[in-house]
């Protein structure tokens, strides 16, 4: 990421400026356990945290790293704004550009919007999530959390399940897996698959069963009910019943299996609470790691413009 100005996505980066990440975020996260949380390496940068769409873990791990660093963190409310008037927001990022911010994080609901705006300013921008397209700092902590749990990613079987066809998170962990080396399997309704996802390197199985045989990592994704347009599966309690993840349907995977979810969980729609709760789950451990992966990234990006 030394090359880059911006994190837009997984796609984009090579396995050695992955690891770089993942390797600084593991230097991050021994500040957790300091008494005094704070690492000034970032005093005197702005950040504008620019988010179209409604966040709760993403935009507080952002606001949470760059409190830790030392950076200034503006939460741009979109509600209260003139983009309420019409603004574009090409307008928008030129004109907080102009103020002397330092980086953009933006969460936008429409594909590319992140590499628009970073075709239309001089500062970096994060991607924080796009449509259906990526969410590379998710994906990051996801693999980051893989790690600390088995040691290393190669080889290992990565099954994530559910709503692949809108869910961010998948095409971005699927990005960054295949880069480390990890088998990946798909699995969900036909109707959530989408089509040609096998070029990504992936394998797509509509049986649960199957998909979570010696599995070593299950990731369960979120059913994404606001983003559907039309009905992708019967009823939440057929969708629950074929694809739902059970302590019963765990039997099939390695009894180590570490079983994650990107959050916000629908129990008893995705994943059963029993499991949501159980020994398999590393969630919040996903979320701790989350602050250490952004921190990792607002490092990498805005120090390099320190130094030019």
């Amino acid at each position: 990421m030394h090359k880059k100005k911006n994190l837009l996505g997984l796609k984009d980066l090579s396995r050695q400026e992955i690891e770089s990440i993942l390797q600084q975020a593991t230097l991050f996260k021994e500040i957790f356990n300091r008494p005094v949380k704070k690492v000034p390496t970032l005093n005197n940068k702005i950040l504008v945290s620019l988010f179209y769409e409604p966040s709760t873990r993403t935009k507080a791990s952002f606001d949470m790293a760059a409190k830790i660093l030392g950076a200034g963190m503006v939460n741009f409310s979109v509600q209260t704004s003139s983009v309420k008037k019409g603004e574009t927001l090409i307008d928008t990022v030129k004109n907080l550009e102009s103020m002397g911010i330092d980086g953009i994080i933006i969460r936008h609901g429409n594909g590319g919007a992140p590499h628009l705006v970073s075709e239309k300013v001089n500062i970096p921008v994060i991607n924080a999530g796009d449509g259906f397209n990526e969410h590379p700092t998710q994906a990051l902590l996801d693999i980051f959390t893989m790690i600390e749990e088995k040691g290393y990613i190669e080889g290992k079987k990565v099954t994530i399940i559910g709503d692949i066809l809108h869910s961010r998170v998948a095409k971005s962990n699927i990005w960054g897996l295949k880069k480390l080396g990890a088998d990946v399997v798909v699995c969900g309704p036909s109707s959530m698959i989408p089509a040609g996802i096998e070029n990504m390197g992936v394998k797509v199985v509509h049986s649960v069963s199957d998909a979570i045989e010696d599995a070593d990592f299950i990731n369960v994704l979120r059913v994404q009910f606001e983003r559907q347009k039309g009905n992708f599966f019967p009823s939440v309690r057929e969708y629950y019943r074929e694809y739902g993840i059970t302590t019963k349907r765990l039997k099939k995977a390695k009894e180590d299996v570490v079983i994650m979810h990107p959050g916000p969980m629908n129990r008893g729609i995705e994943i059963s609470t029993e499991v949501a709760d159980g020994p398999y789950n590393v969630i919040l451990e996903q979320v701790k790691n989350g602050v250490a992966i952004r921190m990792a990234v607002l490092y990498k990006l805005l120090l390099r413009r320190t130094t030019e």
